[in-house]
């Protein structure tokens, strides 16, 4: 330990030995440009201290050429090309702002999700297609939601996530008819904001169970709730 604390303290003299000299000698001042019109992000060195050539001073940004970077889930990034639609969501300020995919990044790595579970994910990039006015409160590292729009389709017919439980190898809702509930296997298709695409198995008008549990069975007598005022 007392090795270690001369071997400080010598130290310690260099530098300030170092430091010394050079405000004797009168060193030359030297301009640093910066190599783009923007503002600073980051400053790596706080105070006055000898530094290395080739050693990061400042990080410098261009908040008008913003990007979004997302860390998407493998499988749903498959579904992703440059030039996809999407939207930023909770970001801060009023509405949604309109974006594209730029790019997807081709490699992948594991993240752990708040669950514990390991997932893959890939980063993709967005650019803000909205107009610089409307979003330029945003600023580096700052958090976002993104939406991507992977399909469209006019007219479906859907109902709410929530109404589509597993029976078996099948999907399943419960639908009412004559005051009953009656187990009814559906085809989902496309999934949206909770909501989800019903392909096969039900028609317009018909009614489902919207938040099914364990004590619905088949042929179950239900009623409806009251509408909230």
């Amino acid at each position: 330990a007392q090795a270690e604390r001369r071997a400080a303290e010598q130290q310690r003299a260099a530098l300030a030995a170092l430091l010394l000299g050079q405000g004797r000698s009168g060193g030359q001042v030297v301009e640093l440009r910066a190599p783009i019109d923007g503002v600073v992000l980051h400053r790596f060195q706080e105070s006055a201290a000898p530094v290395q050539a080739g050693q990061s001073l400042l990080e410098l940004g261009d908040l008008r050429q913003l990007e979004v970077m997302v860390q998407a889930l493998s499988q749903q990034a498959i579904a992703l090309r440059p030039g996809s639609p999407a939207r930023i969501l909770r970001w801060g300020g009023e509405g949604a702002l309109p974006a594209r995919v730029t790019r997807i990044e081709p490699g992948g790595f594991t993240k752990v999700s708040a669950l514990g579970v390991e997932e893959q994910r890939t980063l993709v990039w967005l650019d803000i297609t909205a107009p610089r006015a409307q979003w330029e409160s945003l600023g580096d590292g700052y958090r976002v939601e993104v939406e991507f729009e992977v399909g469209r389709r006019p007219d479906v017919l859907q109902v709410p996530s929530s109404a589509l439980f597993r029976d078996g190898r099948r999907w399943a809702v419960y639908r009412v008819a004559g005051g009953r509930a009656r187990l009814t296997a559906v085809t989902p298709g496309m999934q949206g904001d909770g909501a989800t695409e019903i392909v096969a198995g039900l028609r317009q008008g018909e009614r489902v169970v919207a938040y099914p549990d364990d004590r619905i069975a088949d042929g179950l007598r239900v009623r409806p709730l009251a509408a909230s005022p």
